[in-house]
């Protein structure tokens, strides 16, 4: 398994000023790798959520390695706003791009497919549109008086996920996350981190092969054993909410962000 690495080398591919894809909570978000990111402080970076993102976008945003957001959103949910996206907003420390979420998988798609625009109709006369000037409204070449808009492709550097499984072959196991195929198809590179490795090949079993990204695509795959937390991981863990909460209430000022990420990162908090 010629892709198998140590987490130390798979986040080495990441470099500073890189255009990074990151899923949303509920799709496989590597935190165990995010928390290397900020070790290594790699900065400068342009976060692609597909199409939203959480704690893994604030916390990057609040050490400061960040410089551009494309996304949806960028919430902590239920738990009420990004505190570290939303002060770097108010201050202009990050550059938004906003966008929705079918402009983010369709400007992927472009991408995936080897295309320079995907045509997309929705967004019409939003203030979405108003504030996105490389979005373009042209005339549908096969109609008349017919508008539509023309997303650039977004074509990320690295696309950054975990997954459940790898197998021998290097394959990836992810299952009904079609979001992670698409960001993988769409980007030059991917970087993944896994629960559990599979001696097998998944193309070689009926009831895997549907679930399954090939080798083709992945660059580098470290098993990483609950990579997700704090956040859950479906099939293995529930999310962390004691740290969570924790977090949300630490991030809300850069001092108590600040002490919160000496411990997260040293092991010496819960959180």
């Amino acid at each position: 398994m010629s892709s198998l690495s140590s987490l130390s080398q798979a986040i080495g591919l990441i470099e500073p000023g890189m255009t990074l894809a990151i899923p949303p909570e509920y799709c496989g978000v590597a935190m165990a790798a995010t928390r290397e990111l900020i070790r290594r402080k790699t900065g400068n970076l342009h976060l692609v959520a597909v199409p939203q993102s959480g704690l893994q976008a604030d916390m990057l945003i609040g050490a400061g390695l960040v410089a551009t957001v494309e996304a949806a959103a960028i919430t902590m949910g239920e738990r009420g706003p990004a505190p570290r996206f939303v002060d770097a907003v108010r201050s202009g420390d990050v550059t938004i791009m906003d966008a929705t979420c079918p402009a983010i998988h369709a400007a992927l798609q472009a991408s995936e497919k080897g295309l320079p625009f995907l045509p997309l109709r929705g967004i019409l006369g939003t203030d979405v549109l108003a504030n996105r000037p490389d979005w373009r409204i042209i005339d549908n070449p096969f109609g008349s008086d017919d508008p539509i808009i023309a997303l650039p492709a977004i074509r990320p550097d690295i696309a950054l996920f975990h997954c459940e499984m790898a197998d021998a072959h290097g394959n990836l196991w992810i299952g009904r996350r079609r979001e992670l195929a698409t960001m993988a198809h769409a980007s030059a590179a991917t970087v993944a981190t896994v629960e559990q490795i599979h001696d097998g090949d998944f193309f070689a079993d009926e009831t895997l092969a549907a679930g399954a990204l090939p080798a083709a695509y992945i660059d580098a795959i470290a098993h990483v054993p609950h990579g997700t937390w704090p956040l859950a991981m479906p099939g293995f863990h529930d999310a962390d909410a004691g740290a969570l909460d924790a977090y949300c209430a630490a991030a809300t000022t850069p001092d108590g962000f600040a002490a919160w990420l000496a411990k997260h990162l040293s092991g010496t908090g819960a959180a």
